[in-house]
């Protein structure tokens, strides 16, 4: 299967730097991390001590302590043992209670951050990225940060610890053996489980990458179901999302064989390992060297060190599968946005002043130039229109203007102020747009009104509503306000949703505004209707309109032709008329249609037949 470029996992990281992009969030918490870590050696002191304390008590039952027949029962011993067993627990839970908040605190965190640095990246990479698969890198990331932590705060460091004081134990205690023993098995098990999970680690970037992608099919296809139904192509959405699930399963089936091996091995390891001491210990009884209670010491600390240590396998590589997985993550906060603050950056005083865009250039990339030279001023409180044909970069207009991208050459000034040198929040915060393309959040018409202002009362968003031609619409429905609109707001109509569109920008209030050709795929009727209250809106407003139907800019105080990028006519629509150029044409052309259609509608039937 061929693999967008868009999706192809970024540049690895090393797991350094993937850990050092995590520290600052956890340094915060060091007070919680320290209490978790005292708690966590006392709960292995007293884990330790359960060995001890079993060998003191095999001792003292040992027949040669019954030889005249009287039984002594160590109960001072038996009620210590218990003690440690019960201290190991509560202190490994008071060990989770003082770790749990750094853990989660620092995982909203940096999912926060990650949502924000997204959503401060450049028009560009969005458009470039594909949203399912972006979301899924984020949920795997936050979700193995906490898996992370917990791996190496209550899995590593225990283990590591408990494994340096035993061997210190038998050191001081036994023949060196048995620390050689052990500390030889310790260390070819973690180098056969280091080798073998970096190896295993491309199948996990593989089902990372493959299941990314299925997601992101999925989504793509659920979000666009009508057009799904449209075609009849639910066999074809389904054949597709099969496809990359194969991919997924393939690198999946790769990875549990692996995992396999991996654990055989690391079985295998321990088994020698573990065998090798109770002969040895078993010896030594034998010999007289060592009492039944310290063979069985040394094995409850053999088991005591090999179960987890047989446990910390699966951490290890559960712990590269999360870097694996934070990795992918933290890629997108390397991100640069493309659009970029300045550092003296000032927020823009008032969108009262005129809107120059100078000798402005633009391109999407180097091979594709969008605009050329394009000069024109739009005077305070006035309407100027842009028209034009199709791809004649009259949208992209906007999308300068709102900073989504910055000028290849040129300027574009408010007030005489260079957009570039003012804060991007206080940019936006002075321009409105009602768009081509209203799509609306799948939540509620007040929550959807009310996004032109979060903070607006009850009140002035029904002022909107009704400055908007909405109120009827509204009052018709059973739930009025809190009606869902559906994912992208398609439960309403075109219509309805440009008035949402006109009554949150209403709700906003802004100085500037922008209709990018909010008109274009309504009906006539409705386009009357639309048409009516967009002028209402624009009245005394610093107005840019993009439009491809000339009969709604027909008031305006000037109308700008742009062509392949470059303007070519500009003037009153009854000066460009007279001019007799593009502008005429192109009106002429328009009259015919809008003639053909009238007739049309009057007759009941197409004028030609197909």
């Amino acid at each position: 299967m061929r693999i967008s470029r868009t999706e192809l996992p970024s540049e690895h990281r090393n797991d350094f730097a993937t850990m050092k992009t995590l520290l600052p969030y956890l340094s915060q918490h060091r007070w919680r991390i320290g209490l978790a870590l005292l708690f966590l050696i006392l709960a292995k002191f007293a884990n330790i001590g359960v060995p001890l304390a079993l060998k003191s008590i095999v001792d003292s039952l040992d027949a040669s302590t019954v030889q005249a027949g009287i039984v002594v029962i160590p109960i001072a011993l038996l009620v210590g043992y218990g003690l440690l067993r019960l201290s190991t627990s509560v202190f490994q839970e008071l060990r989770n209670a003082v770790f749990a908040k750094a853990a989660q605190q620092s995982t909203r965190e940096i999912g926060l951050k990650v949502f924000e640095h997204l959503h401060a990246l450049s028009l560009r990479f969005h458009l470039d990225r594909q949203t399912g698969g972006v979301s899924r890198d984020m949920e795997r990331g936050s979700r193995s940060i906490t898996q992370l932590l917990n791996y190496l705060v209550f899995s590593i460091l225990p283990t590591m610890f408990e494994i340096i004081v035993v061997c210190a134990i038998l050191f001081t205690r036994f023949d060196i053996w048995f620390s050689v023993v052990t500390l030889v098995t310790v260390v070819i098990y973690f180098l056969y489980t280091w080798k073998v999970t970096e190896w295993r680690l491309k199948f996990r970037i593989e089902m990372n990458q493959a299941d990314s992608i299925a997601n992101t099919t999925a989504i793509d296809s659920l979000i666009n179901y009508e057009t799904v139904k449209y075609f009849g192509n639910e066999r074809l959405e389904a054949d597709k999302y099969n496809r990359n699930l194969k991919v997924w399963e393939k690198a999946s089936v790769k990875s549990q064989v692996s995992l396999a091996l991996l654990n055989t091995g690391q079985g295998f390891i321990i088994g020698i390992g573990l065998t090798i001491l109770l002969i040895m210990a078993a010896r030594q009884v034998v010999d007289g060297v060592m009492t039944l209670g310290d063979f069985v010491m040394v094995n409850a600390f053999m088991i005591q060190i090999y179960l987890p240590l047989n446990f910390l396998g699966s951490v290890f590589r559960e712990i590269k599968h999360c870097l694996t997985d934070m990795d992918r993550m933290f890629s997108l906060m390397d991100v640069d946005p493309e659009v970029k603050e300045a550092d003296d950056a000032k927020p823009l005083q008032s969108g009262d002043g005129d809107i120059r865009f100078e000798h402005v250039d633009f391109n999407y990339d180097a091979n594709r130039d969008i605009l050329h030279d394009i000069d024109f001023i739009i005077p305070a409180g006035k309407k100027v229109a842009v028209v034009g044909p199709s791809g004649a970069g009259k949208s992209t207009l906007a999308r300068l203007l709102f900073r989504f991208y910055d000028t290849t050459r040129g300027h574009i000034t408010i007030g005489g102020t260079d957009i570039r040198d003012v804060t991007i929040d206080s940019l936006r915060a002075t321009i409105g747009i009602v768009p081509q393309d209203t799509v609306l959040f799948n939540d509620s018409l007040l929550a959807n009104i009310g996004y032109g202002r979060p903070d607006a009362s009850i009140e002035e968003i029904n002022a909107a509503v009704r400055l908007a031609h909405l109120e009827s619409f509204v009052g018709n429905l059973p739930a009025g306000l809190e009606t869902l609109v559906g994912e992208r707001g398609l439960k309403l109509s075109g219509g309805e949703k440009q008035r949402v569109a006109i009554a949150r920008t209403l709700l906003k209030n802004p100085p500037i505004l922008i209709l990018d050709e909010a008109t274009s795929s309504l009906d006539s009727g409705s386009e009357r209707s639309i048409q009516h209250a967009l002028n209402e809106i624009s009245m005394d407003r610093t107005t840019l309109v993009i439009a491809h139907r000339l009969s709604t800019v027909v008031d305006s105080d000037q109308i700008i032709v742009i062509e392949h990028g470059r303007i070519v006519e500009r003037g009153t629509h009854d000066q460009l008329l007279t001019l007799d150029g593009e502008y005429a044409k192109l009106w002429r052309l328009q009259q015919q249609r809008d003639a053909v259609v009238r007739v049309e509608q009057d007759l009941g039937e197409p004028l030609v037949q197909p």
